[in-house]
């Protein structure tokens, strides 16, 4: 089952999901898949308004609309995917952000949009299924630099050696950038396991056969294991998708 927003979900003119394994693009958004703008994400910072549908966007992590019966969404393995939504519903929109994008500044980008046509005091947020600390071990080059590159409590950005933990960085960012509400949806895609597969209980699963799944799709557990076995195919084409849209009247 694909995951949603406690936050997002009390707002009726809208519907977004996060995708997982099962569903890579939510069951409940795939009526409107022809709406879907074209992109190009390249962990960087742009954001595009989307004015009408399968508008070409380029390269684009970002994205922003106000019409109805546009659907947004980016595609996410171990990044974050976060949804935004106006509170009545009037102004949607979608970030992709990896490291690099929380480093130089997307959610705040994403911000200054939002205050261009309001107030991010006015919005919510929800940040969707991505890498947790517990699970995303880096360099500990790249843990100094976010100490160094961000007023928040170094514990908070790496709450274990070589450890980043990005949604609680996008969290605080969030919550600095003045939103009503910040939830979080989803879990660690690294080592979260899905409680069913085709309908079979994992808990009941033959421990002899080692069969193990996950409810998502993870870049870097795909990675460790195309190292130890070449032939595990990548993840091109099967990145789950999350996505946010003011439905139409």
């Amino acid at each position: 089952m694909s995951d949603i927003s406690v936050l997002l979900s009390q707002i009726p003119s809208i519907r977004h999901g996060f995708g997982c394994k099962q569903a890579l693009l939510p069951e409940s958004l795939q009526p409107f898949s022809a709406s879907l703008p074209e992109k190009k994400q390249v962990h960087g910072v742009r954001i595009v308004d989307v004015l009408f549908p399968q508008q070409a966007c380029g390269e684009a992590d970002g994205f922003y609309t106000e019409q109805p019966g546009i659907l947004l969404s980016v595609f996410t393995a171990d990044c974050l995917p976060v949804i935004f939504s106006h509170k009545q519903g009037h102004g949607v929109a979608l970030v992709h952000a990896g490291w690099r994008g929380l480093r130089n500044g997307i959610l705040e980008q994403m911000a200054r949009r939002i205050n261009q046509s309001g107030s991010t005091r006015d919005w919510v947020v929800s940040i969707g299924p991505a890498a947790g600390a517990c699970c995303y071990e880096v360099s500990q080059e790249l843990v100094d630099e976010f100490r160094h590159g961000l007023n928040l409590p170094p514990a908070l950005i790496s709450p274990s050696y070589r450890h980043l933990d990005l949604p609680a960085i996008a969290y605080a960012k969030l919550t600095q950038a003045g939103f009503a509400s910040v939830d979080y949806a989803g879990s660690c895609t690294i080592c979260t396991e899905a409680s069913t597969v085709a309908g079979i209980d994992l808990a009941q699963r033959d421990e002899t056969r080692k069969v193990y799944r996950h409810k998502y799709t993870s870049f870097r557990r795909n990675s460790l294991k195309r190292a130890q076995d070449p032939s595990i195919p990548g993840i091109s084409g099967r990145n789950q998708q999350s996505g946010i849209i003011i439905l139409p009247d």
